[in-house]
């Protein structure tokens, strides 16, 4: 899962003022999309969907109290499921679409509030989302993600919040509180394997790509030991399960293996497992041993020829007279 705050700009993310830019761009997908009879997804927030823009641009406007005129008054976020997590989160756009704004909000709204260590629920962040359905300049078949809306203010319009603060959960001085988004990103992502019930990689983790990243050296042999490590286990078990549902699989290997030595310990001194002399046809020889092999495998069930009667026929002497 990708997150990531848009820095303000000049341009569509310029905070400091209106949010009707953003909210614009947000609907930019939904023409094209009406246009080739495609449905579309509507602003949603944590209780409601299918919000006119109207609405969304006044609730952010208005919510504003105490800020200056330079000072943020939203935030952009952008939230982006790998295709994986796609998959884990439904077949279709649709089915994809609902469990975006489920994670949006039963995770993600949740686990920002709680971060800003004061004491803050969901339901006291202001924000308003818009799932998009392609990205530009991407190669992938599945591209969902979702933009949000969050007011810098909460739903009382009294405190201030802020996740692009260096602040994390201080105690003294004038910001109480503050924001640890490496927190966040790891909580989400543990909240949305647990909502899908997805089985995530190491590899395809926060912690291995931030460590990768932005760790040490001795950090990021570690991370790679730890993955390597986890492969060979769960080699280990898979070979243990195959056993363990076919027991026979190791019986029959031990018995191949036990004939083929017994096998070679009765051939002759000059046939090829004599290590001081090579086998005129090597083609040959391996499917000599390779016939003798099977022919023991398949036999082993068979009546001991030994006990049978035999029927040879015996050759009559012929006397000559003389």
């Amino acid at each position: 899962m990708h997150i990531d705050f848009a820095p303000p700009s000049n341009g569509t993310y310029n905070n400091a003022g209106s949010c009707q830019q953003l909210a614009n761009y947000m609907e930019h997908e939904d023409l094209e999309r009406i246009e080739k009879g495609i449905y579309t997804e509507g602003f949603f927030n944590l209780t409601n969907d299918n919000i006119y823009k109207s609405k969304v641009i006044k609730d952010i406007d208005t919510n504003i109290g105490q800020l200056l005129k330079t000072d943020a008054k939203f935030y952009a976020i952008h939230v982006s499921p790998s295709e994986k997590e796609l998959r884990a989160m439904g077949n279709t756009e649709q089915e994809q679409a609902e469990a975006m704004k489920r994670y949006i909000r039963e995770v993600f709204i949740p686990e920002y509030a709680k971060n800003f260590n004061k004491e803050l629920f969901a339901s006291d962040i202001k924000f308003y989302g818009k799932i998009h359905f392609d990205r530009d300049r991407s190669d992938n078949e599945l591209n969902m993600h979702c933009h949000l809306i969050v007011s810098r203010k909460d739903q009382n319009n009294k405190k201030k919040l802020s996740p692009l603060t260096n602040h994390k959960n201080t105690k003294n001085g004038v910001i109480k509180g503050g924001f640890d988004r490496v927190n966040l990103f790891q909580r989400t992502e543990q909240g949305f394997d647990k909502l899908f019930n997805n089985n995530r990689q190491q590899t395809e983790s926060f912690d291995y790509h931030n460590t990768m990243k932005n760790g040490s050296i001795p950090e990021k042999l570690k991370s790679q030991e730890e993955v390597f490590q986890s492969s060979e286990r769960k080699t280990e078990i898979n070979q243990e399960n195959m056993l363990s549902i076919n027991p026979e699989n190791q019986i029959t290997s031990n018995q191949t293996f036990n004939t083929n030595i017994t096998i070679a310990d009765k051939q002759d001194s000059n046939t090829f497992i004599n290590p001081h002399l090579k086998p005129q046809n090597n083609e040959a020889s391996g499917s000599f041993f390779s016939a003798i092999s099977t022919e023991l495998l398949f036999s082993s069930n068979q009546p001991n020829p030994e006990s049978q009667p035999t029927n040879v026929k015996k050759k009559k002497k012929i006397r000559h007279k003389i």
